[in-house]
């Protein structure tokens, strides 16, 4: 499900402004050339920042996400023709034989019901061709990164072209069991009108995680470190097996 964020076109259009260094992609880009992918299925693309990287590239990209307002966003950037957007989830694809599927950012987390996580990895493991890769990150749980979810260490101000200035921050709702819920906050200077949206992310543990992938047909190749995040999050590469 996408959150509510992702959902209002208002916000969607904040999202690349208000996060505008994605060096946590580079990662995903290397990936992509040491796996040799000619065709990448990027799982909640989103705003089509990564997707777009991609295509740049010369790679065959299918973006797939279930909200209509970043995909709009993502529709309207320049060379987005050279992508193919799909509005829904990794659960309902046309046929692909993709080397490569991704979920970056908190796209695995914010899949927090664990039927739909499962489909998931299904629909991941149907659309890579047999020796195909899927690679995605979680946050390590014990590091507890919601602790940082607070108005003190996450406030900016941000000089958003067509909006103005733009105060956001977060704030911590609910911690319970592995699912944490915040608030992302937005005010706008120029008539000082507020928007907000809950967004729910669930923090597995390592071995939940590579139990999973080994029940939908994975074989796990490797768990990293995210090099521009070390100890805060696992980054898992699986394979599907080529028989």
């Amino acid at each position: 499900m996408a959150a509510d964020h992702f959902q209002d076109p208002r916000l969607a259009a904040l999202y690349d402004p208000l996060d505008p260094d994605r060096g946590d992609l580079d990662p995903y880009l290397r990936l992509a050339e040491e796996f040799g992918a000619r065709q990448v299925l990027d799982i909640g693309c989103g705003t089509g920042v990564f997707a777009l990287l991609l295509a740049a590239r010369g790679i065959d990209v299918v973006g797939v996400d279930p909200a209509a307002a970043s995909l709009d966003v993502a529709r309207a950037k320049a060379d987005a023709e050279r992508v193919r957007w799909i509005h829904g989830d990794a659960t309902a694809l046309p046929p692909l034989r993709a080397d490569l599927a991704t979920m970056t950012a908190n796209v695995a987390q914010a899949i927090t019901d664990p039927g739909e996580w499962r489909a998931t990895l299904k629909g991941a493991r149907t659309a890579l061709r047999p020796g195909g890769h899927l690679v995605f990150e979680t946050r390590v749980p014990a590091r507890r990164a919601w602790q940082e979810w607070n108005r003190e260490d996450s406030y900016s101000v941000t000089d958003v072209p067509g909006f103005g200035v733009v105060e956001s921050w977060f704030d911590l709702l609910e911690v319970e069991g592995p699912l944490v819920t915040f608030r992302g906050n937005c005010v706008f200077a120029a008539d000082g009108s507020v928007l907000t949206a809950d967004s729910t992310l669930r923090f597995r543990e390592r071995e939940e995680v590579e139990a999973d992938l080994v029940a939908e047909g994975f074989a796990v190749v490797d768990v990293r470190d995210a090099p521009d995040r070390p100890g805060r999050e696992f980054v898992f590469l699986a394979r599907r097996p080529a028989t």
